[in-house]
């Protein structure tokens, strides 16, 4: 139609802060372990000095938190912050998979059991033992943010997203 119009709607799918049909993030399990090491066990080898990484996710779920990041984490909007919140989106569902994580169940209560939202510990008693939990952090923390509060992962890159999304600013 022309280069104005061209140039209109370019500009317009920018300001409109949309995706365009196939972006995506290219990060990986390499860049995550090796940014987030706290996820990973390390096996040295004295004799050829060979360390071994392994994460302690299983790699097939790893790899479905990657490309979950690489859905959700677009470089175009990021910018230079985008390799760190990649990882921070990675971390924070694999921090949230090991609170869950039990190598096996007994049964189906104690697999449930492992799924349990625990708050900090409001009351504690001894005979009979009674523990109490003060939920309310975690529930208000998921009014707004679903389970993004839950780690510390999930709310740095949620601090992150709230200044890329605040578009631009004007100083004087």
């Amino acid at each position: 139609m022309g280069p104005i119009y061209d140039a209109f709607y370019n500009a317009k799918i920018t300001a409109a802060n949309v995706p365009q049909p196939g972006e995506q993030g290219s990060y990986t399990m390499s860049a995550f372990l090796e940014d987030f090491p706290q996820f990973c066990l390390e096996h040295k080898t004295i004799g050829n000095e060979e360390t071994q990484r392994k994460c302690l996710v299983p790699e097939s779920v790893l790899q479905v938190f990657v490309e979950q990041a690489n859905d959700s984490v677009l470089p175009s909007r990021w910018g230079s912050m985008w390799r760190y919140a990649a990882g921070l989106y990675v971390a924070h569902f694999s921090a949230m998979y090991l609170k869950t994580y039990a190598p096996a169940s007994q049964n189906a209560g104690q697999a449930a059991g492992n799924a349990e939202q625990k708050g900090v510990v409001k009351t504690v008693a001894m005979g009979d033992t009674s523990v109490s939990y003060d939920n309310s952090a975690v529930t208000a923390g998921t009014e707004k943010w679903g389970s993004w509060n839950a780690t510390q992962y999930g709310s740095q890159l949620v601090t992150m997203a709230r200044m890329v999304g605040m578009g631009g600013m004007y100083a004087v």
